[in-house]
């Protein structure tokens, strides 16, 4: 995550009044349409955390082996080769009934400084435990998971995935779900980096879990990997966890493991979880038919 200055904005307001203002037109379609998700125990999240390399080819190693582990293996789980001498693209892809794709991304990359736990093998190191918590029920979307390479040197993995779409599977993509630094407290969220469907679809999630979540945007200088989507009309959302009082540790010597609070990263990975099981049933659902006129 590229930081400078981090302003707690009148969006996180606008956050609550989707998750109270809405509420009332929206809980029936939580309760018509139950989410389905499984999830990993506290203690296995917290051995993945602590599988992190100060090396970014071994991140990727072991983010392979990990999704092994989870179930994504054999012809679901390739590598995207962007530049010679960098680590790839790590892609794994669980297939559902359609070709509508609910992608989600997080960069397995970290500066020289400190060991890059927190940003970002906080978010890298989820994304093979959320294929395991979607993979136990039928979708009708099809999740594609990737660790993107090189987002510290200006977003690189995640502008080469995204150009080299076909233009076609581009517009399959109904939504991107971007994890970047998690685990420094509860769970944010960059609204100012995200669309108004993808926050709504959030409030209503964190409203059912009854887990909180609020707008925390971290603009100025510096962007994210959500932002090589927006570039072509992708709708997507950044969910993280800096604060002006936590940001000081990206990019430091202080960013190890031992700044991560295991029960707030938990509860991000239960709310993440939960969020990309209820995108299934909320993104691309018909208009419905308007009202009669009699």
């Amino acid at each position: 995550m590229l930081l400078v200055l981090f302003i707690r904005s009148p969006m996180r307001f606008r956050l609550l009044f989707l998750v109270f203002g809405s509420v009332l037109l929206t809980t029936s379609l939580l309760a018509q349409s139950p989410f389905e998700f499984r999830t990993l125990s506290q203690d296995a999240i917290e051995v993945r955390l602590q599988a992190f390399s100060v090396k970014n080819d071994q991140r990727e190693a072991t983010l392979k082996q990990l999704f092994v582990q989870s179930g994504c293996k054999d012809d679901r789980l390739s590598e995207q080769v962007v530049r010679k001498n960098l680590p790839p693209n790590l892609i794994c892809v669980l297939p559902g009934a359609t070709d509508q794709v609910i992608l989600v991304g997080a960069h397995s990359d970290h500066v020289d400084k400190g060991d890059g736990v927190v940003d970002n093998w906080s978010g890298a190191s989820l994304l093979p435990s959320l294929f395991y918590s979607m993979s136990a029920t039928p979708r009708r979307h099809t999740y594609v998971f990737v660790a993107f390479t090189e987002e510290e040197a200006g977003l690189i993995g995640s502008e080469f995935y995204a150009r080299n779409l076909p233009a076609d599977q581009r517009t399959q993509v109904s939504g991107m779900v971007n994890l970047d630094t998690l685990g420094l407290g509860p769970t944010e969220v960059w609204t100012s980096r995200s669309d108004n469907s993808m926050l709504d679809a959030l409030a209503q999630t964190a409203f059912a879990v009854k887990i909180p979540v609020t707008a925390m945007n971290v603009d100025q200088v510096g962007s994210t990997d959500s932002e090589s989507f927006a570039h072509y009309k992708i709708p997507r959302i950044t969910i993280h966890s800096v604060t002006p009082e936590t940001w000081p540790i990206l990019h430091s010597t202080r960013d190890k493991l031992n700044v991560v609070k295991i029960k707030d990263y938990y509860e991000s990975y239960h709310l993440i979880a939960a969020y990309l099981a209820f995108l299934d049933t909320y993104l691309d659902q018909p208009a419905p038919p308007p009202k009669s006129l009699q």
